[in-house]
Parts: structure tokens; sequence; C-alpha cells
């Protein structure tokens, strides 16, 4: 991994540019929205969305986690993380948010990765911090 002189590379895991659909629920205020990834590791994402969250929100992710990150087969997932940062929309209602991801738990196989996230059965949990 390069850095530019003076900066700081500060990820910890490896990121891959995925475009995925990703549903996302605000545990404090309650809310729902859904979204696009842009990027995401195994502890972080960044994705665009019309759902306004603030730094520090509390968030739940549930998305189609891809092989190259489970290291496995492709895995329906919900994780558990904080909001980092949030850009805001220099025109129209796309925010741009970086989460820190604190857990998973994986989810059984479902129709569609959309909706409502709480109506499915928690599995197991992948870590934990």
């Amino acid at each position: 991994m390069s850095t530019l002189q003076g900066h700081l590379e500060r990820r910890a895991a490896q990121r891959f540019g995925f475009s995925l659909p990703v549903a996302v629920r605000s545990v404090i205020p309650q809310g729902e929205g859904q979204g696009v990834t842009q990027n995401l590791s195994a502890r972080g994402a960044f994705f665009c969305t019309d759902f306004s969250l603030t730094e520090g929100d509390a968030i739940e992710l549930t998305l189609v986690m891809p092989s190259e990150i489970t290291l496995a087969e492709n895995m329906r997932v919900r994780c558990r993380g904080k909001v980092m940062r949030v850009v805001p929309p220099l025109s129209g209602t796309r925010f741009e948010v970086a989460v820190h991801l604190q857990g998973y738990e994986f989810l059984p196989e479902a129709e569609t990765v959309t909706g409502a996230s709480r109506g499915y059965d928690r599995i197991s949990g992948l870590h934990d911090h």
C-alpha cells in the first residue's frame, strides 16, 4: 500500500470497490432508508443515500457481502456500525456516509435486501468489538 508524503494511511482492512444495494436503519432516531455502497471492507463501508444521517449515529446496514470480503461465499448480513463522517450533498439529496462496522449478523437467505431489516431472525455474530 503506498502513501503520499505527509499522508498516513489509517485503514486497517483492505477496501473493495463494490456498488451494492444496502438497506439502512438508524437506531436513534429511528428511521429507514436505502443506499448504494461505493466501497466496503471488513471494518467499514462508504455509501451514498438520500437518508439523512448524522456523525455518531448508531446504524444497521443490511446487504449481501461479496465473497471477496467474507473469504467464503456471498452472504447476506446485517452490520452494526457507527457513522464516522457525513458529506452533505452539494446538489440534489445524496449524502455520502462513512461507517465503522462494529459487528455482523448472518441472515437467512431472503427474497430481497430491501425494506425493514428488523423482521429477520438473528443467527450469529461474526465478530464484536
